[in-house]
């Protein structure tokens, strides 16, 4: 009997996706990932929760509507993580006309699900908060609901679910060959030991590491992919409110302008066609100078490479050929099945928003597999999620009550990070010094411990910029004393 029914490699969104949805069946799961959860593209990714407004100048429809049911789904069952906000899409002389972004937007709200958010507007950016950050050029705006989301921690409190219904997951474990036949064996270097497991189907989640996975490691045939670059930039912040800005720039290309860790604006994203290593993918000074010069178009205040604080660059990897532009967002499946030998499926590509969606059809592929299990994970509440999106600012308030040493921006931080397990982290401490030792102004010991038993983090930069992104403030000193803490024996 093998050991596990279902072996997932990749610790991506897509990876962690399936494994939760699998270990929420009831089968007997294990995801393999060879260096940090939600690393990769995930970690590179802007957090756009969305049912894609451009989507809709495609004829999308469908596509669309179910991004934008995901979008909710996700608004429900992660409010911690999940933050609501409005889209401001300012109107360029040069690019779409007012009447065609009207169109657009009066059926982008037609296709969304009723109940959480408002319909689109017109603003008068004269005498219009989102206006005073911008050139006065820049006069009339649309706005529109969507969400924004942290994609690393969403990767991490996924993973954490799936673990907690039984799954295990394996991090810092490479994959170095598998062998099939009735079912998988798959060999592995897991933190310097060799271990080999037995599973009945194995998934291919590697994102930029599909081809080379498929090529090396399995010994087949790769799938017919193409691989981007995606490129994001963190500068100052530019803009005093919560809000996200869309930016239509001269490629007819969309570049958004969103709020980030308080004192940051991030400005993304870009993509390029690539064929560079996903392990070394870095952004270019063409791609910054691009992001650069699309907020100059429309912001007062000039922004320039030397304004960077950090440039974040991931590989997307993406159908080939005439599938591209039309799967983009949808991702894509391959269900390789024979007679005599177990089954093979690769999942890579697709939005954050959909990765849900993604699992719970590639349960639906492996159902003559795996009979008699249904689909859940669009109503139960991710780790922390456990209570309604709309109490947030209560439930932080409650916080500092319960814990009143900690400052507003504190515990905000927390509880958008952890929800009702914040309870974990902080436990009956009365004041900072009861948590431990402290890196920067935030981070202390206790969370710290509570990610490494809990999210899967072995390493400071696990926490500096995935688990958080409070490497953006942290001194060097502060960031070595983190590393020396997780080095040491518990």
């Amino acid at each position: 009997m093998a050991d596990f029914d279902i072996a997932v490699i990749g610790g991506g969104l897509n990876g962690v996706s399936v494994a939760r949805e699998a270990a929420g069946r009831g089968l007997r799961v294990v995801l393999v990932e060879q260096d940090d959860i939600g690393g990769g593209a995930t970690a590179a990714s802007p957090g756009l929760i969305h049912g894609s407004f451009s989507e809709i100048e495609r004829g999308a429809f469908l596509r669309v509507r179910a991004a934008l049911t995901e979008r909710d789904i996700l608004l429900r069952t992660a409010p911690h993580l999940v933050q609501p906000v409005r889209y401001v899409l300012p109107v360029h002389e040069q690019e779409r006309p007012p009447a065609v972004l009207r169109a657009s937007l009066f059926a982008y709200d037609r296709l969304a699900p009723r109940g959480f958010h408002a319909r689109s507007r017109e603003l008068d950016l004269t005498h219009h908060e989102m206006g005073v950050p911008l050139k006065r050029s820049v006069g009339v705006a649309f706005d529109f609901s969507d969400c924004l989301i942290d994609d690393s921690r969403l990767a991490s409190v996924v993973a954490m679910d799936a673990a907690e219904r039984g799954a295990r997951i394996m991090t810092g474990a490479r994959c170095v060959r598998t062998d099939r036949s009735g079912t998988w064996r798959v060999a592995l270097i897991s933190r310097g030991q060799r271990e080999v497991i037995e599973a009945r189907v194995l998934v291919n989640a590697t994102g930029g590491w599909t081809r080379t996975f498929a090529e090396s490691v399995m010994r087949l045939p790769p799938p017919d992919v193409a691989f981007e670059r995606a490129t994001a930039i963190v500068v100052r912040r530019l803009f005093d409110h919560d809000n996200v800005y869309v930016f239509q720039n001269g490629d007819n290309r969309l570049v958004y302008a969103i709020p980030h860790q308080r004192d940051f604006t991030l400005l993304g994203i870009v993509s390029q066609s690539s064929a560079a290593d996903p392990a070394s993918v870095s952004a270019t000074s063409a791609d910054v100078d691009y992001l650069c010069r699309a907020a100059n178009r429309y912001f007062r205040e000039t922004v320039s490479a030397s304004d960077v604080v950090r440039a974040v660059a991931g590989m997307n990897v993406i159908p080939a050929g005439d599938q591209r532009k039309r799967l983009r967002r949808d991702g894509l499946m391959t269900f390789d099945r024979k007679s005599v030998e177990a089954p093979l499926l690769t999942i890579f590509g697709g939005a954050s928003t959909t990765a849900r969606r993604r699992a719970e059809l590639a349960m639906v592929r492996l159902g003559a597999f795996f009979p008699g299990n249904s689909s859940w994970t669009s109503s139960a509440a991710l780790p922390g999620g456990d209570f309604s999106w709309r109490e947030t600012e209560d439930r932080i308030a409650a916080a500092q009550e319960r814990w009143p040493f900690l400052s507003e921006k504190n515990a905000s931080r927390l509880f958008r990070a952890y929800g009702t397990r914040i309870e974990a982290v902080l436990g009956d401490a009365k004041t900072m010094d009861d948590l431990g030792p402290r890196f920067g102004d935030q981070l202390t010991g206790a969370e710290v411990r509570y990610l490494m038993k809990n999210e899967f983090a072995r390493f400071a930069e696990d926490i500096l910029w995935r688990r958080s992104r409070l490497g953006l403030t942290m001194s060097r000193p502060d960031r070595d004393a983190l590393a020396l803490f997780m080095a040491a024996p518990a």
